[in-house]
C-alpha cells in the first residue's frame, strides 16, 4: 500500500494491519514525528519525509524507488494507493501514478469533491474534461462518499469525497501510446469553450491545415461546432489516432 498525505498515523496501522507493506509520505515535518510515535515498532511500514512530487508533472524519484522496492520484494505483490490529498497536489498525484508502467491497482482517496466530480464527470457536463477523460480511459470510477467539512479536524473550508478508482487492463490497452494520449486530451481542453476544430488547429500549429481539420471531423462523423466536452473517452480514442496519423507525433 502506498500512502500519501494522511496527516496521521492511525490510518497507516490499520493498513498495515492488512497489507503486506506500506510506504506511508508526509512532507509536513511535524505530521511525521506524530505519525512516527504513533508507528513505532511496525516492521512492515517504511516512513518517507518527503514531497510526493518532484514537480507538476513527475512524481518524486525517492518515493517511486520506495515503491518498487516493496513491490519486489515478494511475488505476487500488487501496488495499492490510500491517500487523503489536499486540493493542489490530488490531480498531479493521481494523474502522475496513472501514467507509470506498472500503476496502483486501486486508488482510493479522500479530495476535495470538486475535483471528485471532475473524475465521474460524464461527457456534456460543466465537471467533464481532460482528467475525466484520463481517469475513465483507463479505469472504472467510483464517488464513494461526500464528506462534509464537520467529518474533519481542524474543519477545511471545503466538502470532501472519497472516490474509488480501479485499474482496468481491457482499458488502458486501448491506448497505444499514453503519454500521447495523455497530453493530446489536455490539448483539447486548453481552451474549454472553443469549437474542436479550433483547438486542432491550435494545438497542431503550422502541422494541421484548416481542410485537414475538416477532414479529420468529416472522418469522425462530427459537426464543425462540435466541442470538446461533446466526447465521450472511446470518441476521443479514435480522434487522437485520427489525428495523429493526420499529422505524426
Amino acid at each position: 500500500v502506498l500512502e500519501v498525505g494522511t496527516g496521521t498515523g492511525a490510518l497507516t496501522a490499520l493498513a498495515a494491519d492488512r497489507a503486506a507493506a506500506v510506504v506511508t509520505v508526509e512532507v509536513d515535518r511535524d505530521l511525521f514525528r506524530l505519525a512516527g510515535e504513533e508507528l513505532h515498532g511496525l516492521e512492515n511500514v517504511a516512513m518517507l519525509q518527503l514531497d510526493a512530487l518532484r514537480n507538476k508533472n513527475r512524481l518524486n524519484p525517492a518515493l517511486l524507488e520506495a515503491v518498487r522496492e516493496q513491490v519486489a520484494a515478494a511475488p505476487g505483490r500488487q501496488l495499492k494507493l490510500l491517500a487523503n490529498l489536499p486540493y493542489n497536489v490530488a490531480t498531479p498525484v493521481l494523474s502522475n501514478l496513472l501514467a507509470l508502467d506498472d500503476p496502483p491497482r486501486t486508488m482510493t482517496a479522500t479530495i476535495q469533491k470538486e475535483l471528485a466530480d471532475r473524475i465521474v464527470a460524464r461527457p456534456s457536463t460543466k465537471d467533464y474534461g481532460a482528467l475525466s477523460i484520463w481517469m475513465q480511459s483507463q479505469c472504472r470510477v467510483e464517488l464513494v462518499r461526500v464528506m462534509p467539512p464537520a467529518a474533519f479536524w481542524p474543519r477545511p473550508k471545503v466538502t470532501s469525497a472519497i472516490v474509488h478508482v480501479v485499474l482496468d487492463d481491457v482499458l488502458r490497452g486501448r491506448i497505444p501510446d499514453r503519454a500521447y494520449f495523455h497530453d493530446f486530451i489536455r490539448a483539447m481542453f486548453f481552451h474549454r469553450r472553443k469549437f474542436l476544430r479550433s483547438e486542432l488547429l491550435s494545438a497542431f500549429k503550422k502541422r494541421l491545415t484548416k481542410p485537414q481539420a475538416d477532414g479529420i471531423l468529416d472522418r469522425m462523423g462530427l459537426e464543425p461546432t462540435v466541442r470538446a466536452e461533446q466526447l465521450d473517452v472511446d470518441a476521443m480514442l479514435r480522434l487522437a489516432g485520427v489525428v495523429r496519423a493526420e499529422v505524426g507525433d
